[in-house]
């Protein structure tokens, strides 16, 4: 399940946090959101990101 999850600290710092998303899906995912919430100070990659997207195939007979 691809999730985003939002922390909220008590002086007003947030943390975005992707989840599911492997690749540069997740960076496509969360930018309206860190748009939303304004400057990016710090951005730290998940091992999810170095990996390939994987796509589904269907072969019809």
């Amino acid at each position: 399940m691809q999730t985003i999850e939002v922390l909220i600290s008590p002086i007003g710092e947030t943390v975005v946090q992707t989840r599911g998303y492997t690749g540069t899906d997740c960076l496509q995912a969360s930018k309206w959101l860190e748009r939303a919430l304004g400057q990016v100070t710090a951005e730290e990659k998940t091992p999810e990101y170095y990996q390939s997207p994987t796509t589904q195939q269907q072969v019809q007979q």
